[in-house]
């Protein structure tokens, strides 16, 4: 663990602090959305789920309101088109989502922690497992739920932090989750600004 905390410690000391810095108060700020907005968020992070992010985050621009108006039919011929891989299904979980979407703040106020928030969504939307629910949550500002995808798993079983598990079931996510707390803390830093790190580190990016 010591040696990918020195290579974090060193980014943090970097202009890549400012540009995580920036993102994090990106996300605080997407906390003053309304029901709409924050429905689109939900939206992209459904999108995501075994998909590239920055395809994801390219389809949520051009769909944009059609999360919210489009019919189901329309809805997968339009995530077709743009390239989904699995667009008869998202569109499926999408529409299903929308009974939530005028009571959204609502239920994020009504729940105490960050980790409720999320067992809340993973339970109550269809198509939104314990990343994705963490993914949503950091995205509108609640930064305190790990986002556990194979590009973390990656880093921390090649540092040789965890062992790479062979499925990612609830119990193993938040065994993961309660070492990127561990380091999280090591830091001094939230998990949603420890995620962005780990990622850039991965990946070269600093995306959503």
């Amino acid at each position: 663990m010591n040696e990918l905390l020195k290579l974090i410690k060193r980014l943090q000391k970097s202009d890549i602090k400012k540009k995580i810095d920036k993102r994090i108060g990106e996300f605080k700020n997407a906390g003053k959305m309304g029901n709409e907005k924050i429905f689109k968020e939900l939206c992209f992070c459904l999108l995501t789920a075994n998909y590239d992010a920055q395809k994801a985050i390219n389809i949520q621009n051009k769909i944009q309101d059609g999360f919210i108006r489009y019919s189901e039919n329309r809805l997968s011929q339009e995530l077709k088109k743009l390239g989904h891989r699995f667009w008869r299904q998202r569109a499926e979980f999408i529409v299903g989502a929308r009974k939530h979407k005028k009571t959204l703040k609502k239920i994020i106020c009504s729940c105490k922690t960050d980790k409720h928030r999320r067992e809340w969504f993973a339970e109550n939307v269809k198509g939104l497992g314990y990343k994705e629910a963490s993914h949503f949550l950091r995205n509108i500002g609640f930064p305190d739920c790990a986002i556990i995808d194979f590009h973390i798993i990656d880093i921390l079983a090649r540092n040789k932090i965890i062992r790479k598990p062979k499925t990612l079931t609830k119990k193993v996510y938040l065994k993961i989750e309660k070492v990127l707390s561990v380091m999280a803390k090591k830091l001094h830093i939230s998990l949603a600004e420890l995620d962005l790190y780990l990622w850039y580190l991965e990946t070269g990016k600093i995306l959503k």
